[in-house]
């Protein structure tokens, strides 16, 4: 009998040191992929001026002139930390476990957001970026081992074309890659491509150029089939500050099935800091 207990104990305790030892190793490779993407940063960006978006429509330009202030160094790569609520479940039990994150943001290159978040009874971490979805219960037990394939790179791709649209608007300015198209008044539809991926994301302005909402269709198994489809994304921006030259929205609401009755807010955050890095070469 404590021959069992003793080789019960053992192979417990080789099984918890190798779901540590594999947790260690996701957090060298977050870290890994924060260097990468701070790598983009460009080391001499240029600056912003107004006769950059004078042709766009109208609608667009109001949205640079409120973001970028002019003579604003162009830094594409920003980093951000975040506090709020994160929701695994539905929109009839959401569940919010409360969450804080951080997130290295380099469109179109790549994002990696890195977050931890508890509830009463659970506690979830782990990291989201173009490569993988990655998250753990209690630092020990994988839940997600996510990505490497298309639908998740198409998918990613998308989170993070949007974010970059209101986070890094440098990254959208006209140029190689990067289409604007007028939709209404207030309403404009930029395209971003990147190799084989393209995502298409419409804003909503007020008449000072303040961004209200973001909106794109996403490719997502976020639905009761769980089969990748296009549908609705986006979300609200509010509680607006300057950093660096830019006018960022610091809290930001959003979910599936955007501008529908089925729209969920599952992610609901207030950013506590912003920055833009310097280069990592």
């Amino acid at each position: 009998m404590q021959m069992t207990f003793f080789w019960v104990s053992v192979a417990i305790g080789l099984a918890l040191a190798t779901m540590i030892g594999w947790r260690q190793l996701d957090r060298i490779a977050d870290r890994a992929e924060q260097a990468r993407l701070r790598a983009f940063q460009p080391s001499a960006p240029p600056r912003f001026s107004f006769d950059m978006v004078a042709d766009l429509p109208d609608p667009a330009r109001r949205f640079f002139l409120f973001s970028i202030a002019d003579g604003t160094p162009l830094n594409r790569v920003v980093e951000l930390e975040m506090a709020g609520k994160f929701s695994l479940g539905t929109k009839e039990a959401p569940n919010y476990m409360a969450m804080t994150a951080q997130q290295v943001l380099a469109a179109p290159e790549g994002f990696i957001w890195s977050m931890s978040a508890k509830s009463a009874v659970m506690r979830v971490s782990g990291s989201d970026s173009a490569k993988w979805t990655r998250f753990w219960v209690g630092g020990v037990v994988p839940v997600a081992r996510l990505g490497g394939d298309a639908d998740h790179k198409r998918s990613a791709f998308g989170r993070y074309a949007a974010e970059a649209l209101f986070w890094s608007p440098a990254t959208f300015l006209p140029g190689p890659g990067v289409t604007w198209e007028a939709v209404s008044k207030d309403t404009a539809r930029a395209t971003l491509r990147h190799g084989s991926l393209a995502q298409t994301v419409e804003i909503v302005v007020a008449d000072d150029g303040q961004p209200l909402h973001v909106s794109f269709a996403r490719w997502s198994n976020a639905n009761p089939d769980k089969v990748f489809r296009l549908q609705p994304f986006g979300g609200y921006l509010s509680s607006f500050t300057d950093v660096a030259g830019f006018r960022l929205p610091t809290h930001v609401e959003a979910g599936n099935h955007f501008g529908t009755d089925d729209y969920f807010p599952f992610f609901v955050v207030d950013v506590t800091q912003i920055r833009f890095p310097s280069p990592q070469r």
